[in-house]
């Protein structure tokens, strides 16, 4: 016969507990003398507020590789190197038509320091979103042989006639004193030229090794 006490400790312990369905309160009582623990029978119900796990779906993932080719073509698109600024960014474009010599003695009026940086008088230009080997102070023999090239090179570009310089109206100088412009010859860009064929990297901040 079962006791107030196990009735009391039925309803206390085994609350929220799935057991077995009992036919009389004697089968019970011979279900729990007879040592068995009533937690067997816990319910292995999932944890409550654990998040389900996404699966994305594969329309989702053809909507993300559309990102791909539109992120790299906006990325091109603000590459300074390649655009000039625009709209009330812009400074009044400067056409210019002279002949440019590499810098040194029996130079002209107008001349190329090294692949990024040319001379008018005592005006020196900087090339935007470029960065070419340094010509007057090279790290390492190779970086000297390269920034010979690439002065020669930018000369020949810019003596191929007329180009203009575009500048940025709240960036148009760099610490040095630089005016900072963008060389283009109608929708070409002389600086990404220069890139193109392995005599300047791009410049983002930070600048890369030549040795």
């Amino acid at each position: 016969m079962i006791t107030p006490c196990l009735l009391r400790w039925r309803n206390e312990r085994l609350t929220g507990l799935r057991v077995p369905q009992f036919s009389s309160t004697a089968a019970l009582a011979n279900f729990v003398q007879f040592g068995h623990d009533p937690n067997m029978a816990r319910s292995k119900s999932r944890p409550v507020g654990r998040p389900p796990f996404f699966r994305p779906t594969r329309r989702g993932l053809r909507r993300t590789l559309w990102l791909v080719p539109l992120l790299l073509m906006a990325g091109a698109l603000l590459d300074p190197a390649l655009v000039a600024p625009v709209g009330p960014l812009a400074a009044q474009p400067e056409r210019i038509e002279t002949q440019f010599s590499v810098c040194g003695p029996g130079r002209g009026p107008a001349c190329v320091i090294d692949g990024d940086t040319i001379k008018f008088g005592q005006r020196k230009v900087r090339i935007t979103g470029i960065d070419a080997p340094e010509l007057a102070n090279p790290r390492c023999p190779e970086e000297a042989a390269l920034a010979r090239k690439s002065a020669a090179r930018l000369r020949d570009l810019l003596n191929q006639g007329s180009f203009e310089m575009v500048g940025h109206r709240l960036h148009g100088q760099d610490g040095y004193g630089r005016d900072l412009r963008v060389l283009r010859r109608g929708d070409v860009s002389i600086g990404g030229q220069l890139i193109d064929e392995g005599l300047a990297h791009r410049y983002i901040g930070s600048k890369r090794s030549w040795c």
